[in-house]
């Protein structure tokens, strides 16, 4: 009898032990602190404010002092010694290099500029960068659009060029200093996330309508990219081999240039690449603000729904991308590149340099013409809208097989995804969605990433843009889901087969490269007005970039822990998830936050198709050339980029 009342049953003791050991965990801690937190403050603030959208009382009118400084910049800019002798002169910096750069390509005509362009690319990347140089700017030739290529080509030299270099610089002191790293990151999910109509605006104001605030704008969007994986690559060198040449007595200077620089080679090209796409993405919307060129005629086109004029000129802009992407983002493509002749001398390449400049400047001399012959182009605008027709007839009002239309497909995607997705996130009282964006940032950073995220989300509250920033929401990742989704099954196979890899580079390519404006008009005549057409064209704008990133992660995995793993009996399924994924968690992270800003920059252009919320308020903005609300806006769109990354990029503590 004694035994029996001392006898303890085991699944007495079992919760209280499990309860201890999930105490353990900091993930746990954290969120029982913050249920304590919420369980004290939240009912306080339901009881002060209410629990349903954000309170009015917590929101500040931001109209009236930003409408006194759009008329203070409209009425000093012509005088005031700041646009006179700074924004001027950065002005007019721009305005110079772009015209430089385009009456170098006039005087060289459009031989000169093909030879020349072939003989880079050879140079920098081997005999297909050239052959697909030749047969791009032919094409572009072909398809009447020489001059304004000319004039794209220009323009996005100087932005490039500035872009990269700005981008290199960030990244290089973010690399280099914890510190600045801190400092860096918000000011450039900032740039990144703020869309492209919300900069535009003030950008116009201050210089304008013209080239220089296109390429300001170009700047500003492309060069995060490049400070990201600069930053990425240095950060992520292989501290063995640093401790190696430590031992034999390196400076800094030469740690960084024989050791981190050559390591971070794939990130650095990476980061180029995604400059030079990003660049000529924005061609179509600098057009809107005064850039001439491709951008004008895809602009122009759209306006009057003409799919095949607007094709005819994102065609060259793809080709310059491919083109550009070939020779100068990808330089270790070919035999002849300088990277695989480091032995060559200097006196022979600038000899061999010197002499290829000169027979591209003679062959525009002899040829004589500047622009593309009239009478060699092809007209491509009336067979393209003829396919569109007929794709509309035969896919808008039903598929045969019981399979619906895209109409029947765009409204249920509304309805059953995006409606109740809107409703959800709108229904959620105001202190639930800032206590549910802390647990989610404080379970995978630290205290200082849970504040900025929430001051974020709160601060689209307090500029009265809650219900439209939780439209918004609903739209980004409702899209962001499918763009992972396919991206991570795309990628895989990518990364395992080195042929199917090939096959999909230049279909990214194209996709990425396409104007953002080009996709909206195919999308809205299959799938009609709304919130459906824009997140099919930020799934599709997206995607590449989600593919890029996670396929070459999951190359980059250690080849010895991949034998050690096959070595086991681990399957292509296991190893996938047990030793690529993990391995590559840094670039899988970047992808999913690439995908959420480029999803967010093609969700507020679907402003212009019906997508509503914040985009539409960027767009009238920008239209009315109203600076209050289209920065406001704007800032809350930055906000909520800030706030998505900040719950997507996991931050260690700091040690010690």
């Amino acid at each position: 009898m004694s035994s029996a009342t001392t006898t303890v049953p085991p699944r007495a003791v079992a919760p209280p032990g499990r309860l201890r050991a999930a105490l353990r965990r900091p993930a746990a801690r954290k969120l029982l602190l913050l249920g304590a937190v919420t369980a004290v403050l939240a009912p306080l603030a339901a009881a002060r404010w209410g629990s349903g959208a954000w309170p009015d009382a917590l929101t500040v009118d931001l109209a009236g002092p930003l409408g006194r400084a759009n008329d203070w910049i409209i009425d000093n800019r012509d005088g005031h010694w700041l646009f006179l002798y700074f924004f001027g002169h950065i002005s007019n910096a721009i305005i110079t290099s772009v015209r430089g750069v385009y009456l170098v390509l006039l005087a060289l005509g459009w031989a000169g500029v093909t030879a020349g362009a072939s003989l880079l690319a050879w140079r920098l990347a081997g005999v297909r960068a050239a052959v697909t140089a030749l047969a791009s700017f032919a094409v572009c030739g072909l398809l009447g659009m020489w001059v304004p290529t000319m004039r794209t080509l220009a323009l996005m030299i100087v932005a490039v060029a500035a872009s990269v270099a700005v981008g290199a610089l960030l990244g290089l002191a973010a690399g280099l200093s914890d510190r600045t790293f801190r400092a860096l990151r918000p000011v450039l999910d900032t740039m990144q996330a703020l869309p492209a109509f919300a900069y535009l605006l003030p950008v116009v104001l201050v210089f304008g309508i013209g080239v220089a605030p296109a390429v300001l704008a170009t700047v500003v969007y492309a060069a995060p990219p490049m400070a990201r994986l600069t930053a990425m690559g240095l950060r992520g060198t292989d501290q063995g081999v640093l401790e190696a040449v430590d031992s034999l007595g390196a400076t800094g200077r030469q740690r960084l240039l024989t050791a981190r620089l050559p390591l971070a080679r794939r990130e650095l090209l990476l980061g180029v690449n995604q400059s030079i796409m990003m660049a000529l993405s924005m061609a179509v919307i600098a057009s809107v603000i005064g850039a001439d060129g491709l951008g004008d005629r895809v602009y122009q086109a759209l306006s009057t729904v003409d799919v095949g004029s607007a094709l005819a000129a994102g065609i060259p802009i793809v080709l310059l991308a491919i083109v550009l992407d070939r020779s100068v983002g990808n330089r270790s493509a070919g035999r002849n590149g300088w990277a695989q002749n480091p032995q060559r001398s200097r006196t022979r390449t600038l000899t061999t340099w010197a002499v290829g400049i000169a027979a591209v400047v003679a062959l525009g001399r002899v040829v004589g013409a500047q622009s593309w012959p009239q009478s060699w182009t092809v007209a491509i605008a009336a067979p393209v809208n003829r396919a569109k027709d007929w794709m509309v007839d035969h896919l808008y009002s039903g598929l045969p097989g019981g399979l619906g239309g895209t109409a029947d497909w765009a409204a249920h995607y509304t309805g059953w995804v995006l409606d109740p997705l809107r409703d959800g996130l709108q229904g959620l009282p105001w202190w639930g969605a800032l206590m549910i964006v802390a647990a989610l940032a404080w379970l995978i950073g630290t205290w200082r990433t849970t504040v900025t995220a929430v001051l974020s989300l709160a601060a689209i509250g307090v500029l009265g843009r809650w219900n439209l920033a939780m439209d918004t929401l609903s739209q980004v990742l409702a899209a962001v889901v499918v763009t992972l989704v396919l991206g991570f099954a795309v990628a895989v196979v990518a990364a395992r087969s080195p042929r199917v890899d090939r096959m999909l580079r230049p279909v990214l390519d194209v996709f990425q490269t396409m104007p953002q404006f080009v996709y909206l008009i195919p999308v809205v005549a299959l799938f009609g007005i709304g919130r459906a057409p824009a997140a099919a064209a930020a799934i599709v704008y997206a995607l590449p970039a989600v593919v890029r990133i996670v396929s070459q992660g999951l190359r980059q995995a250690d080849p010895a822990a991949l034998e050690s793993a096959r070595s086991l009996g681990a399957t292509g399924g296991q190893q996938l998830r047990q030793v690529q994924f993990p391995l590559a968690r840094a670039e899988l992270l970047l992808a999913v936050n690439q995908a959420v800003v480029l999803v967010l920059s093609v969700v507020i252009i679907g402003g212009l198709v019906g997508g509503g919320a914040l985009g539409y308020e960027v767009v009238f903005g920008l239209a009315q050339g109203d600076l209050a609300t289209g920065l406001m806006a704007g800032t809350a769109i930055a906000c909520l980029g800030l706030m998505l990354d900040r719950v997507t990029q996991p931050t260690k503590p700091k040690e010690g």
